[in-house]
């Protein structure tokens, strides 16, 4: 496929209003980005959209007061990933630290429930003998489960932030700000940005009711958790989430973070004053995942809610361990993949675009890992693509993962609808989801998922364009433009980090771990040579490191190295000259 850099417009007249204090390469990406006063650029906590305007707030307070006032058992049943994760331990830590007489968490195991709060999961966890069930990161699309525990004489409060089916679980109280009618002006919050919500209205009522200690924490307090949650779940970093992860950044950088995510860092080798956003997604947030991916959601849990160091070490050490499997696995499955997509039409050519979505199925893959396999094969070929691995029951368990201009929740539910019996169960969002359906459906639903993207996509597709921050001049290709646009994040989902193109010259390769191209390339006509990586070019049958005059689509980073700071560009895209 020939891929296209198109440059994104910079509008002149609100780069200059940002003023003469910001780098002016970090002054132009602003811009591009929709930043157009100075003001724009405070992201202080008094910024956050009011507590009170997100519908079903103030009922859910009503109901936590009532059964802290009855002395009652609160579940939490979360999700099981870091989103979930993250979500459980600060609904968990903010109700234990406000006076509720007995909470608990329960987290499903993706291998044995599947996910959301199912009937069987209310069969479970109604041994521990809850009167009230809070689900965090999932309960929208719960019918079953929210009658079950209701038919059980259990209230629920639904938390949630997915796209809601067209019925609704008749939960106590539903707080989800994409519910249709929903007024809230963030509908990006991530399942921890909606639990925050509701704890900070409960920590608001309690207060001016006289029913909170002087010196418990306020909501603020678990920030940290938010700007990981909100990290790990690749949400749209719209103003109000940047605020958060902003927020909680600074939090962690100043040490005032759980011991959890302090244990996290160590064992990730990355240096918490020093912290980006970036850390968080590719460092942390895996490491999290992983507990849910292969094992049992609860161990990451129950990091996040270590109190002591050395028990929240012994859990970090045991999911980076977790972690360092799943990478094996995935290394073995994306080889499968990507053998198994070159057989559409070779990935260099056009043959691909025969397949507007893509779907792969292998029966030893591990259900847990499909969702990244999915991810790496979407970047490689740039179509929505659809993971299967062997469920239960004669059933497949799918992960979807989309590129912009298809929303893939969407599509399934536009399958759904013309053909009721294929998909037994589906969610998610705009650019993940996930799925379930009968094995011997699998070639109906990929003929039908190719066709529905294709009519999403059309004759007018631009999936291939690669979009940039334009040319940097050879003098703003320095440390201090790095260190700027590093300080200048928090970047992410929707505010994406600056990447620049131009035309080098390679002087040097080096391999580096098989499928690593270390690089020293110069610019054209130039004589400054720059220190360069492109990380996997080599992992999707390029069979050797670039040479000669080239054009690349990279990053600035800041390289650490025994204390030393200095330039390095990573480079996400090598294209011909």
């Amino acid at each position: 496929m020939t891929l296209r850099i198109e440059r994104r417009a910079v509008v002149e007249a609100a780069a200059q209003s940002l003023g003469d204090a910001l780098h002016p390469v970090l002054r132009r990406v602003y811009a591009a980005r929709g930043i157009a006063s100075e003001a724009d650029l405070s992201l202080t906590l008094s910024r956050l959209l009011p507590v009170g305007t997100l519908e079903g707030v103030d009922a859910a307070v009503e109901l936590l007061l009532a059964h802290r006032a009855a002395g009652r058992k609160v579940l939490v049943v979360g999700d099981f990933d870091a989103d979930g994760a993250t979500s459980s331990a600060l609904i968990v830590r903010a109700l234990r630290a406000w006076g509720y007489a007995d909470v608990d968490f329960l987290v499903p195991n993706r291998f044995e429930f599947g996910y959301g709060l199912t009937p069987e999961i209310v069969a479970l966890g109604a041994g521990r003998k809850p009167t009230l069930i809070v689900t965090v990161d999932n309960g929208v699309a719960s019918i079953a489960g929210v009658a079950a525990a209701r038919a059980r004489g259990i209230d629920v409060l639904v938390t949630d932030h997915h796209l809601p089916g067209a019925e609704l679980p008749a939960a106590n109280v539903l707080v989800n700000p994409n519910l249709a009618g929903s007024r809230f002006a963030s509908r990006a919050l991530a399942g921890v940005g909606v639990a925050f919500y509701v704890m900070a209205a409960l920590h608001r009522a309690l207060d001016a009711q006289g029913l909170i200690a002087r010196a418990a924490p306020g909501p603020a307090e678990w920030l940290d958790l938010v700007a990981l949650g909100t990290v790990a779940d690749v949400v749209p970093l719209d103003f109000n989430n940047r605020v958060l992860v902003a927020q909680g950044l600074a939090r962690i950088r100043a040490g005032r973070c759980v011991p959890g995510i302090r244990a996290l860092l160590e064992i990730a080798q990355r240096e918490r004053a020093d912290l980006t956003a970036s850390d968080l997604g590719f460092a942390i947030a895996p490491r999290l995942n992983a507990a849910g991916r292969l094992d049992d959601m609860s161990i990451g849990i129950r990091c996040l809610l270590a109190d002591r160091e050395l028990e929240a070490r012994s859990l970090a050490a045991r999911l980076d361990q977790l972690n360092i499997e799943r990478r094996a696995i995935e290394a073995r499955m994306q080889t499968d993949a990507l053998a198994a997509v070159r057989h559409l039409g070779p990935l260099a050519t056009e043959g691909v675009r025969q397949r507007w979505g893509v779907c792969l199925y292998e029966p030893q893959w591990h259900q847990g890992v499909v969702g990244l396999v999915a991810s790496r094969v979407k970047e490689r070929v740039r179509r929505p693509v659809v993971a299967f691995a062997d469920g239960s029951d004669g059933t497949l368990r799918g992960s979807a993962r989309s590129v912009p201009g298809v929303h893939v929740r969407d599509v399934l539910e536009n399958i759904a609808v013309r053909h009721p019996e294929l998909i037994a169960r589906f969610g998610g969002h705009a650019m993940a989801a996930g799925l379930t359906l009968a094995r011997e459906r699998l070639d109906v639903f990929a003929a039908e998922f190719d066709a529905e993207v294709a009519r999403w996509l059309g004759a007018h597709a631009d999936v291939d364009r690669l979009d940039t921050d334009g040319e940097l001049a050879a003098d703003d290709i320095c440390l201090a433009t790095a260190e700027a646009v590093r300080s200048g994040g928090p970047w992410g989902a929707a505010f994406p980090e600056p990447v620049f193109d131009g035309r080098f010259a390679v002087a040097r390769t080096r391999v580096v771990g098989e499928k690593h191209v270390k690089m020293w390339v110069e610019l054209a006509g130039g004589t400054r040579r720059f220190d360069a990586i492109a990380f996997n070019l080599l992992a999707g049958g390029e069979s050797r490191p670039p040479s000669g005059e080239v054009r690349l689509v990279y990053r600035l980073d800041v390289n650490v190295y025994q204390g030393e700071r200095r330039l390095q560009l990573l480079v996400d895209h090598v294209l011909p000259a």
